[in-house]
């Protein structure tokens, strides 16, 4: 049982439930949410797993079954996913795509190729028009999305290309990149050209005048077994081939993004007026919303920290009675603590795949350091006098450790409990990248719709929720360290 909650959160999808998946970007939400409507139509339950990170995950989640299908672009395939088979579009991409059971419809319409932008002002204060004239500004200062910046057909190839000679370059975040652009902190940004921001900041896309950017267009990349499995859902798919023209798409953008309107709004409006499908779409309240995400983050931490606590209580107790072998488990959680934690969640995909089980095992390593040096430390630092008098009294090892030595370890230990257990709140906002949910959900959703309000809905709850389990520890500390301990700090 405590698998599958692992496995699935909470509540685990039944077995005909056909998952749809999405990148994080306003654009991936609302094609993915009209997948999940255009499921639905066809009689098939569906859910969306929004905002699941970049383009390599969703392959992963893909390729190993965690999702059915996801809107991806050609160009990713071919020049990011698949850029080592040097395939092109056409029967090439479809043997490779059928080689690791996979396929594709046909393009839903639009072309979102890459472009480089400035701002207006900026361009005719330089004169920039082209890419080309960037070479005569080697001082700008360029700011690109992570993945552009390590994309094989991003700012590696671009530059190559064009001999450019900008050396300040910086990756953050492609939403964020508007605001730096617009607030002058940033000269030159990756767009995509049907991001709604570019009329809204007043942004020029620098023509490509060396033909670097090739064309992205929208398809939905399925796993093939929905053509036994599902043949009404592949169906009704394939009646959105060449329904969203890049007029479309921007608005449906524009509609999220700048008027403030929901994805399953926008997707379900899209629906009714092309296909005249209707569907579901339940605006969830703040409060319920609030509400789900802390059962998430709540079932992140607690399952982690638990395991951790159980795994790393012995771990150091081991450390402290055979020093030799201490100096190796000490060394281990140690390596494993400097690993940076949004490489670790992200290093678990291809282990447990995507959702709450990698989530929770990359928690669980993250929360043993505290645990398990707090145990050594606090039965390392018992006086000789003390272990010397339950040796005289005649107890057992177990017993004295039991009895003796754990009672008086219990204040160091509680405090690494208890920084493992915060450390684990707030590590836990990361694993929405990969699918886990909990309160870094609304936080990247936030961030995605430039929307402090949201992002709130995510950090104060989080941030309430670290001091609450400070002030649980706290009062175990009184209940179960005896006062005279507390009194002398630790009495070790």
């Amino acid at each position: 049982m405590a698998l599958g909650w692992v496995t699935g959160w909470a509540a685990p999808a039944p077995a005909h439930e056909l998952v749809v998946g999405s990148k994080k970007f306003t654009e991936s939400v609302i094609l993915g949410e009209i997948l999940r409507l255009a499921i639905e139509a066809a009689g098939w339950p569906a859910r969306h797993r929004a905002e699941l990170g970049g383009s390599p995950v969703l392959w992963s989640a893909l390729v190993t079954g965690d999702i059915h299908l996801y809107p991806e672009y050609t160009g990713t395939l071919m020049e990011e996913l698949l850029a080592r088979e040097n395939v092109m579009e056409g029967p090439t991409l479809e043997r490779a795509l059928a080689a690791r059971g996979l396929a594709m419809l046909a393009p839903l319409g639009f072309n979102n190729t890459y472009a480089v932008g400035v701002t207006a002002v900026r361009a005719r204060e330089l004169g920039l028009g082209t890419v080309s004239d960037l070479l005569r500004h080697p001082g700008l200062r360029l700011g690109f999305s992570h993945e552009f910046m390590d994309r094989e057909d991003g700012w590696p190839g671009l530059k190559a290309r064009y001999g450019l000679p900008q050396e300040r370059v910086t990756g953050l975040d492609h939403d964020l990149a508007y605001r730096a652009l617009a607030a002058g902190r940033i000269d030159v940004t990756d767009l995509y050209t049907t991001d709604a921001e570019i009329d809204d900041y007043d942004l020029r896309p620098l023509e490509d005048d060396r033909g670097y950017f090739r064309d992205y267009r929208a398809v939905v990349l399925y796993r093939r077994e929905l053509a036994h499995q599902a043949p009404e859902v592949l169906a009704i798919l394939g009646r959105l081939a060449g329904t969203i023209d890049e007029a479309t798409m921007i608005a449906m953008n524009a509609a999220v993004k700048l008027e403030g309107r929901s994805e399953g709004a926008v997707a379900q409006e899209f629906m009714a007026r092309t296909l005249g499908v209707g569907g579901r779409h339940e605006a969830p309240s703040v409060a319920a919303e609030v509400g789900r995400r802390t059962l998430e983050h709540l079932y992140l931490v607690a399952l982690s920290l638990s395991a951790a606590i159980a795994v790393g209580l012995p771990l150091g107790i081991a450390a402290a009675y055979r020093p030799r072998l201490g100096y190796a488990i000490l060394a281990v959680v140690g390596v494993v603590q400097t690993i940076p934690s949004l490489a670790l969640f992200v290093f678990m995909i291809p282990l447990l795949g995507i959702g709450a089980a990698p989530a929770v095992v990359a928690l669980f390593l993250y929360s043993l350091l505290p645990i398990v040096r707090n145990t050594h430390a606090g039965l390392m630092g018992i006086p000789a006098a003390l272990r010397e008098s339950a040796l005289a009294l005649g107890l057992a090892g177990p017993v004295r450790l039991f009895r003796i030595e754990l009672p008086l370890a219990s204040r160091a230990i509680l405090a690494g409990i208890k920084t493992a257990a915060v450390i684990n709140v707030g590590t836990a906002t990361l694993a929405a990248l990969i699918g886990a949910g909990g309160y870094g959900q609304p936080i990247l959703t936030g961030i995605r719709l430039d929307d402090t309000a949201v992002i709130l809905q995510g950090a104060v709850p989080a941030a309430l929720l670290a001091l609450a389990v400070q002030g649980l520890f706290g009062l175990l500390e009184r209940r179960l360290v005896p006062r005279g301990m507390r009194l002398a700090g630790g009495g070790l």
